[in-house]
């Protein structure tokens, strides 16, 4: 929601998702410069938008520690109701030579969520057996595998460590066989999210995503479980509030 495309008419925008049901949004920071913007937004919508706070893999470069000092900061402003940290994790997809600082953010950034008994929004892009690997080392940590589109044997193990699949728009995409892998995989390790502005679902695919389109997510998840759109909601939004606690 930080996002400029979000921004000329932002108002607007807000209202239409509300209007369509959407009760609350996640506003994730992915470097030190999205901290400010992520504030500022939530701070328009205070019962509607939520702040969190990350370095996002794909931004560990040679300023990373500096990165960290800033983040961590933020997350220290006891004027600011962080509700997660992230977005965090491991990406390998394009380029490899910052992996082990990658690794020491990740590590930093897990054991700052257990500290503050925060969730944490992991991104894993082509990092699956190291993400996991470090993800055992915080066996009580709470959070979200964000943006799933892994394998039947990946979804067990994440949900074996006691985490959440964030499901969005890419299980609406032709081909996909991630409908398929969720098989055994019961609802309560399932939330609803987006990945906005990126990932819309079909029809809207190529768009900049919002809320109120995952509908056409619990659509297709109402079809692969054989239950309602009504009991996909109900679930997935009790996930959601129960793992980033909205509702306190």
């Amino acid at each position: 929601m930080d996002d400029p495309v979000y921004q000329e008419d932002f108002d607007r925008f807000v209202r239409t998702q509300r209007e369509a049901g959407v009760e609350a949004v996640l506003v994730p920071g992915v470097n030190a410069a999205s901290v400010p913007s992520v504030r500022e937004v939530c701070a328009r919508c205070p019962d509607f938008l939520y702040p969190a706070v990350g370095l996002h893999p794909e931004e560990v470069k040679d300023d990373w520690e500096e990165q960290l000092r800033t983040i961590g900061a933020a997350l220290d402003d006891a004027s600011v109701q962080y509700v997660a940290v992230g977005e965090i994790g491991l990406d390998y997809h394009f380029d490899v030579t910052w992996k082990q600082q990658q690794l020491q953010a990740f590590r930093c950034q897990l054991q700052w969520a257990m500290n503050r008994d925060l969730p944490v929004m992991i991104h894993s892009r082509d990092a699956t057996e190291d993400c996991l690997s470090v993800l055992r080392d915080f066996p009580e940590l709470r959070g979200v595998m964000h943006c799933f589109s892994g394998s039947h044997e990946t979804a067990f193990e994440i949900t074996r460590l006691g985490l959440y699949l964030g499901i969005g728009g890419v299980i609406t995409f032709r081909n996909c066989r991630l409908a398929e892998n969720l098989q055994g995989i019961g609802l309560q390790w399932l939330v609803l999210e987006t990945d906005a502005p990126y990932m819309a679902p079909v029809p809207y695919r190529g768009k900049p995503n919002e809320s109120r389109w995952m509908s056409f997510v619990a659509e297709r998840l109402a079809a692969v479980y054989g239950t309602s759109v009504d009991e996909i909601d109900r679930v997935t939004t009790a996930n959601a509030r129960r793992l980033f606690r909205l509702n306190e």
